[in-house]
């Protein structure tokens, strides 16, 4: 039995060529192309935190908001608790529970 050459109709339509053909390079995903995106402010402070203290960050930031909470200061506290809730949802929900006394449960 012979064996017969059959070349391809078109070699743009060859998987082979198809396969070795060389795509153009896509731009990458992260090169931030759209700048009129706004990055929440609490988000950066919370990137920056965790740049700083690493996988404790959600942690330390509950303990901050913690003591803010114990010394009063309100807007300390927002604060220390939204960087943990941007880290660790469950984890500023139990500081944010735990913070709430029957008089901040009270209406007037």
């Amino acid at each position: 039995m012979s064996v017969h050459f059959a070349a391809a109709r078109c070699t743009t339509q060859s998987p082979l060529a198809r396969a070795l053909a060389k795509r153009p390079v896509a731009p990458a995903a992260n090169d931030n192309a759209d700048r009129n995106v706004a990055i929440d402010q609490s988000l950066r402070d919370a990137l920056l935190h965790f740049a700083e203290h690493g996988l404790d960050a959600a942690n330390d930031a509950a303990r901050k908001a913690s003591d803010a909470a114990g010394a009063g200061s309100d807007d300390e506290y927002r604060h220390w608790i939204g960087i943990c809730g941007k880290l660790d949802g469950r984890l500023a929900n139990q500081v944010a529970s735990r913070g709430k006394t029957a008089e901040d449960l009270l209406i007037g």
